[in-house]
């Protein structure tokens, strides 16, 4: 099929495999497009060719469980093929299911773009529950080796990632972040005297954000501190290196990589629904999932530029560039015997080349 052919082509400038491998890639990658879940067995039966569903299976298996991906070249090709500008802003979290007794905890570095974080570098944790802080410092450092401290305008992340060892390691590196910390994060008040963080902002009229004009002693360095007191009574405090006058809202961006755990699990390709365990073998399929999500927000972004998205009222798009993507993916699959389906087919996979 001439067009499997050109979209193994493509993907052979995205990611370096050989002949075999980016056979195996393209029919995975128009697959789990087709069936929008990470269920295998769905997947092998909505594999293109002659090879019956068990085949596939067996050979889906097979390339989780003894290839090795080069995950820097697919995380280099993610952010090139989406087109995403310097520097960038990260966002750290991480995202778990249960599967019967087995818990499945994924620590994920986003690079944040246009409402949803690109997934570049993941991490499967073999517990549950919040990662320790050398696990956080090896996620941050990878790509740190991969596009260098001088690429990240800052990085975001919620109160589970305000922790000593990591805001030490970003000051070092020089490394802007803007991470919420607890409100009983003890601090050092205007007169030197350690209190509860949140006792800084108690007195500030609810909804309006407040930075203070000086830094405060806390996790043995200095930082600046912005809060915001909420309706709820909760408080949003946000600790970065230096002033920050848009810390609130730089913070904000990390809400860009729960809609991309959104658009993996429920949303979208319904990662929960995977019988897959092992860590390895989560990582690779991780590799799968991103590369065929990217692909979605590319077509997605470039569907919008010939015709924008309605804007609803609340000023958001009634539909994501994901699910905008990838619906339009999904029409074009489930249709390839129409020549115009073929032709647009042969346009979108255009998209996916780094060059």
């Amino acid at each position: 099929m001439a067009d499997m052919r050109l979209l193994e082509r493509t993907l052979a400038v995205t990611v370096p495999l050989n002949r075999a491998r980016r056979n195996f890639l393209a029919k995975f990658v128009m697959a789990l497009i087709r069936v929008k879940t990470v269920n295998l067995a769905e997947v092998a039966s909505a594999f293109s060719g002659r090879a019956l569903p068990e085949s596939s299976y067996k050979r889906i298996q097979r390339f989780l469980r003894g290839f090795e991906l080069p995950y820097a070249a697919v995380a280099l090709a993610l952010v090139r093929q989406a087109g995403v500008p310097t520097p960038f802003v990260l966002t750290l979290d991480r995202t778990e299911w249960q599967l019967g007794s087995v818990w499945l905890n994924v620590l994920v570095v986003g690079v944040a773009y246009k409402g949803v974080a690109l997934p570049v570098l993941w991490r499967v944790l073999e517990k549950k529950g919040c990662a320790s802080t050398e696990e956080k410092l090896e996620a941050v450092g990878r790509f740190v080796r991969l596009f260098g401290a001088q690429s990240i305008a800052f990085l975001a992340a919620d109160r589970e990632f305000a922790d000593r060892g990591l805001f030490h390691y970003l000051r070092a590196s020089g490394i802007d972040f803007r991470i919420r910390v607890k409100r009983n994060a003890l601090v050092a008040n205007g007169r030197g005297e350690v209190v509860q963080a949140f006792r800084l902002f108690r007195s500030q009229r609810m909804g309006v954000g407040l930075a203070l004009p000086t830094l405060r002693r806390c996790w043995g360095m200095e930082l600046h501190l912005t809060g915001l007191r909420l309706a709820s009574g909760d408080y949003v405090i946000v600790a970065s290196p230096r002033v920050a006058p848009n810390a609130l809202s730089d913070y904000g961006r990390r809400w860009e990589i729960e809609t991309l755990f959104g658009c993996l699990k429920s949303r979208g390709f319904r990662l929960e629904e995977t019988h897959v365990t092992d860590p390895e073998r989560l990582e690779k399929l991780m590799a799968l999932l991103a590369l065929t999500f990217c692909w979605a927000v590319v077509v997605g972004e470039w569907l919008t530029r010939h015709k924008p998205l309605r804007v609803k009222k609340h000023g958001r798009r009634w539909k994501s560039l994901f699910r905008h993507g990838l619906d339009y993916l999904r029409r074009i699959l489930c249709d390839l015997e129409s020549r115009a389906k073929r032709a647009q087919f042969r346009r979108v996979i255009l998209l996916l080349s780094c060059t």
